[in-house]
Protein backbone atom coordinates (compact mmCIF):
# COMPACT_ATOMS: atom_id res chain seq x y z
CA UNK A 1 0.00 0.00 0.00
CA UNK A 2 2.94 2.34 0.98
CA UNK A 3 4.63 1.39 -2.31
CA UNK A 4 0.84 2.30 -3.94
CA UNK A 5 1.13 5.41 -2.47
CA UNK A 6 4.79 6.34 -3.56
CA UNK A 7 4.39 5.28 -7.08
CA UNK A 8 1.20 7.89 -6.88
CA UNK A 9 2.88 10.47 -5.19
CA UNK A 10 5.68 10.82 -8.20
CA UNK A 11 3.34 10.48 -10.80
CA UNK A 12 1.82 13.26 -9.96
CA UNK A 13 4.88 15.27 -8.69
CA UNK A 14 6.01 14.31 -12.10
CA UNK A 15 2.81 16.00 -14.22
CA UNK A 16 3.37 19.05 -11.98
CA UNK A 17 6.92 19.75 -13.06
CA UNK A 18 6.82 19.01 -16.71
CA UNK A 19 4.12 20.75 -18.79
CA UNK A 20 1.02 19.12 -19.94
CA UNK A 21 1.92 18.34 -23.66
CA UNK A 22 5.55 17.08 -22.45
CA UNK A 23 3.86 14.74 -20.23
CA UNK A 24 1.24 13.66 -23.13
CA UNK A 25 4.73 13.14 -25.36
CA UNK A 26 6.24 10.84 -22.21
CA UNK A 27 3.09 9.00 -21.64
CA UNK A 28 2.72 8.18 -25.36
CA UNK A 29 6.70 6.89 -25.28
CA UNK A 30 6.04 5.22 -22.46
CA UNK A 31 2.93 3.04 -23.90
CA UNK A 32 4.14 2.64 -27.42
CA UNK A 33 7.81 1.42 -26.04
CA UNK A 34 5.35 -1.24 -23.64
CA UNK A 35 3.29 -2.43 -26.40
CA UNK A 36 6.48 -3.34 -28.42
CA UNK A 37 8.52 -4.78 -25.98
CA UNK A 38 5.27 -7.17 -24.79
CA UNK A 39 4.33 -7.59 -28.32
CA UNK A 40 8.26 -8.71 -29.14
CA UNK A 41 8.22 -11.09 -26.24
CA UNK A 42 5.09 -12.63 -27.32
CA UNK A 43 5.78 -13.27 -31.14
CA UNK A 44 9.11 -14.99 -29.82
CA UNK A 45 8.08 -16.64 -27.14
CA UNK A 46 5.20 -18.20 -29.87
CA UNK A 47 8.02 -18.78 -32.68
CA UNK A 48 10.20 -20.80 -30.37
CA UNK A 49 8.07 -22.54 -28.29
CA UNK A 50 5.47 -23.60 -30.42
CA UNK A 51 7.96 -25.40 -32.95
CA UNK A 52 9.75 -26.92 -29.74
CA UNK A 53 6.41 -28.40 -28.61
CA UNK A 54 7.54 -27.55 -25.34
CA UNK A 55 8.09 -24.85 -22.39
CA UNK A 56 11.35 -26.86 -21.58
CA UNK A 57 14.12 -25.28 -23.74
CA UNK A 58 16.46 -23.00 -21.72
CA UNK A 59 18.33 -21.83 -24.40
CA UNK A 60 14.82 -20.13 -25.82
CA UNK A 61 14.24 -18.96 -22.25
CA UNK A 62 18.28 -17.97 -22.09
CA UNK A 63 17.65 -15.78 -25.54
CA UNK A 64 15.18 -14.02 -24.59
CA UNK A 65 16.57 -12.63 -21.46
CA UNK A 66 19.10 -11.58 -23.24
CA UNK A 67 17.37 -9.51 -25.91
CA UNK A 68 14.76 -7.83 -23.53
CA UNK A 69 16.53 -7.34 -19.99
CA UNK A 70 18.67 -4.83 -22.03
CA UNK A 71 16.48 -3.76 -24.29
CA UNK A 72 13.85 -2.77 -20.90
CA UNK A 73 17.26 -1.16 -19.38
CA UNK A 74 18.26 0.94 -22.76
CA UNK A 75 14.23 1.80 -23.29
CA UNK A 76 14.19 3.13 -19.80
CA UNK A 77 17.89 5.07 -20.38
CA UNK A 78 16.79 6.80 -23.58
CA UNK A 79 13.36 7.80 -21.99
CA UNK A 80 15.21 9.52 -19.23
CA UNK A 81 18.34 10.88 -21.21
CA UNK A 82 16.92 11.17 -25.26
CA UNK A 83 13.64 10.83 -25.75
CA UNK A 84 13.75 12.20 -28.76
CA UNK A 85 16.19 9.57 -30.04
CA UNK A 86 13.75 6.93 -28.82
CA UNK A 87 10.55 8.27 -30.25
CA UNK A 88 13.12 7.85 -33.79
CA UNK A 89 13.82 4.35 -32.59
CA UNK A 90 9.97 3.31 -31.90
CA UNK A 91 9.36 4.50 -35.92
CA UNK A 92 9.84 1.86 -38.41
CA UNK A 93 7.91 3.81 -41.23
CA UNK A 94 10.97 2.98 -43.83
CA UNK A 95 10.44 5.27 -47.00
CA UNK A 96 12.99 4.09 -49.56
CA UNK A 97 11.36 0.98 -51.63
CA UNK A 98 15.10 -0.74 -51.09
CA UNK A 99 14.61 -0.33 -47.25
CA UNK A 100 11.61 -1.62 -47.33
CA UNK A 101 12.23 -5.30 -49.12
CA UNK A 102 15.15 -5.23 -46.94
CA UNK A 103 13.22 -5.37 -43.49
CA UNK A 104 10.76 -7.71 -45.13
CA UNK A 105 12.99 -10.21 -45.91
CA UNK A 106 14.76 -9.53 -42.56
CA UNK A 107 11.35 -10.60 -40.95
CA UNK A 108 10.97 -13.77 -43.16
CA UNK A 109 14.33 -14.54 -41.67
CA UNK A 110 13.77 -14.00 -38.07
CA UNK A 111 10.43 -16.06 -38.31
CA UNK A 112 12.10 -18.76 -40.35
CA UNK A 113 15.35 -19.21 -38.20
CA UNK A 114 13.64 -19.14 -35.03
CA UNK A 115 10.65 -21.72 -36.04
CA UNK A 116 13.96 -24.02 -37.21
CA UNK A 117 15.37 -23.47 -33.67
CA UNK A 118 12.00 -24.73 -32.06
CA UNK A 119 12.15 -28.03 -34.78
CA UNK A 120 15.92 -28.15 -34.73
CA UNK A 121 14.80 -28.99 -30.19
CA UNK A 122 12.11 -31.07 -30.89
CA UNK A 123 12.96 -33.39 -33.27
CA UNK A 124 16.50 -32.97 -32.09
CA UNK A 125 18.66 -32.46 -35.43
CA UNK A 126 21.60 -31.57 -34.10
CA UNK A 127 21.88 -29.52 -31.03
CA UNK A 128 25.22 -27.43 -30.03
CA UNK A 129 26.63 -27.78 -27.11
CA UNK A 130 26.15 -25.92 -23.73
CA UNK A 131 29.44 -24.10 -24.27
CA UNK A 132 28.43 -23.34 -27.39
CA UNK A 133 25.43 -21.50 -26.09
CA UNK A 134 27.72 -19.52 -23.57
CA UNK A 135 30.33 -18.40 -25.66
CA UNK A 136 27.45 -17.18 -28.21
CA UNK A 137 25.26 -15.44 -25.14
CA UNK A 138 28.88 -13.71 -24.22
CA UNK A 139 29.10 -12.63 -28.13
CA UNK A 140 25.94 -11.25 -28.07
CA UNK A 141 25.81 -9.28 -25.03
CA UNK A 142 29.34 -7.22 -26.85
CA UNK A 143 27.34 -6.94 -29.42
CA UNK A 144 24.11 -5.17 -27.20
CA UNK A 145 26.78 -3.42 -25.48
CA UNK A 146 28.12 -1.52 -28.85
CA UNK A 147 24.83 -1.38 -29.57
CA UNK A 148 24.08 1.05 -26.67
CA UNK A 149 27.77 3.03 -27.45
CA UNK A 150 26.50 3.92 -30.61
CA UNK A 151 22.87 5.02 -29.47
CA UNK A 152 25.51 6.95 -26.70
CA UNK A 153 27.32 8.80 -30.06
CA UNK A 154 24.50 9.16 -32.14
CA UNK A 155 21.46 11.04 -31.18
CA UNK A 156 20.43 11.09 -35.16
CA UNK A 157 20.23 6.96 -35.18
CA UNK A 158 16.80 6.35 -36.68
CA UNK A 159 15.50 3.40 -37.95
CA UNK A 160 14.73 4.63 -41.26
CA UNK A 161 16.91 5.72 -43.93
CA UNK A 162 16.70 9.55 -43.78
CA UNK A 163 18.38 12.64 -43.47
CA UNK A 164 16.63 14.63 -40.59
CA UNK A 165 16.87 18.22 -40.18
CA UNK A 166 19.85 19.64 -39.00
CA UNK A 167 21.39 16.17 -38.78
CA UNK A 168 25.14 16.45 -38.17
CA UNK A 169 27.49 14.15 -39.45
CA UNK A 170 29.07 11.74 -36.74
CA UNK A 171 32.60 11.12 -37.55
CA UNK A 172 34.40 10.23 -34.46
CA UNK A 173 34.05 7.36 -31.19
CA UNK A 174 33.14 4.30 -33.26
CA UNK A 175 32.45 6.47 -36.33
CA UNK A 176 35.82 7.00 -36.86
CA UNK A 177 36.24 2.96 -37.07
CA UNK A 178 33.86 1.88 -39.49
CA UNK A 179 30.95 3.94 -41.27
CA UNK A 180 28.12 1.59 -40.04
CA UNK A 181 29.23 0.39 -36.32
CA UNK A 182 25.40 0.04 -35.72
CA UNK A 183 25.15 -2.75 -37.94
CA UNK A 184 28.46 -4.01 -36.81
CA UNK A 185 26.77 -4.40 -33.71
CA UNK A 186 23.76 -6.31 -34.88
CA UNK A 187 25.63 -8.58 -36.95
CA UNK A 188 27.47 -9.87 -33.59
CA UNK A 189 23.97 -10.21 -31.77
CA UNK A 190 21.98 -11.91 -35.12
CA UNK A 191 24.27 -14.52 -35.62
CA UNK A 192 24.92 -15.38 -32.44
CA UNK A 193 21.48 -16.11 -32.24
CA UNK A 194 21.19 -19.71 -33.39
CA UNK A 195 24.21 -20.39 -31.42
CA UNK A 196 22.19 -19.35 -28.12
CA UNK A 197 19.30 -21.17 -29.03
CA UNK A 198 21.66 -24.49 -30.05
CA UNK A 199 20.84 -24.87 -32.88
CA UNK A 200 23.48 -25.34 -36.20
CA UNK A 201 20.86 -25.36 -38.66
CA UNK A 202 19.49 -21.71 -38.01
CA UNK A 203 22.44 -20.64 -38.31
CA UNK A 204 21.92 -21.30 -42.22
CA UNK A 205 19.26 -19.42 -42.27
CA UNK A 206 20.45 -16.14 -40.51
CA UNK A 207 23.34 -16.48 -42.67
CA UNK A 208 21.51 -14.18 -44.62
CA UNK A 209 21.67 -11.30 -42.92
CA UNK A 210 24.99 -10.45 -44.12
CA UNK A 211 23.85 -10.09 -47.67
CA UNK A 212 20.73 -8.24 -46.31
CA UNK A 213 22.84 -5.85 -44.48
CA UNK A 214 25.44 -5.27 -47.25
CA UNK A 215 22.32 -3.85 -49.21
CA UNK A 216 21.12 -2.17 -46.76
CA UNK A 217 23.98 -0.13 -46.07
CA UNK A 218 24.54 0.30 -50.46
CA UNK A 219 21.61 2.34 -50.47
CA UNK A 220 21.82 4.00 -47.07
CA UNK A 221 25.15 5.51 -47.91
CA UNK A 222 23.90 6.50 -51.21
CA UNK A 223 20.89 8.43 -49.37
CA UNK A 224 23.47 9.97 -46.84
CA UNK A 225 26.23 11.18 -50.06
CA UNK A 226 23.55 13.05 -51.65
CA UNK A 227 21.94 15.06 -48.08
CA UNK A 228 24.17 14.84 -45.72
CA UNK A 229 26.52 17.50 -46.03
CA UNK A 230 30.54 15.99 -45.83
CA UNK A 231 29.48 12.38 -46.25
CA UNK A 232 31.26 12.04 -49.42
CA UNK A 233 34.35 13.14 -47.42
CA UNK A 234 33.81 10.54 -44.32
CA UNK A 235 33.87 7.70 -46.81
CA UNK A 236 37.30 9.05 -48.29
CA UNK A 237 38.50 9.07 -44.34
CA UNK A 238 36.95 6.33 -42.83
CA UNK A 239 37.44 3.40 -45.58
CA UNK A 240 35.80 0.35 -43.85
CA UNK A 241 32.42 0.09 -43.88
CA UNK A 242 31.12 -2.42 -41.72
CA UNK A 243 34.48 -4.42 -40.59
CA UNK A 244 37.99 -3.42 -40.37
CA UNK A 245 39.94 -4.99 -43.08
CA UNK A 246 37.68 -6.80 -44.68
CA UNK A 247 34.39 -4.15 -45.54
Amino acid sequence: MRMFIFCCTFAYAFYERTNKADYMKTSQLIISGLCKLLCGIALIGLLLFWPAGTWHYWQAWLLIALLFVPMTCMGVWLLISMPELLAKRLNNKEKEQTQKHVVALSGLMFVGGFVVCGLNHRFAWYSLPLWASVIASVVFLIGYALYAEVLRENAYLSRTIEVQENQQLIDTGLYGIVRHPMYTATLLMFLSMPIVLGSAWALLVFGVYPVLIIRRILNEEQVLAAGLPGYADYQQRVRWRLIPGIW
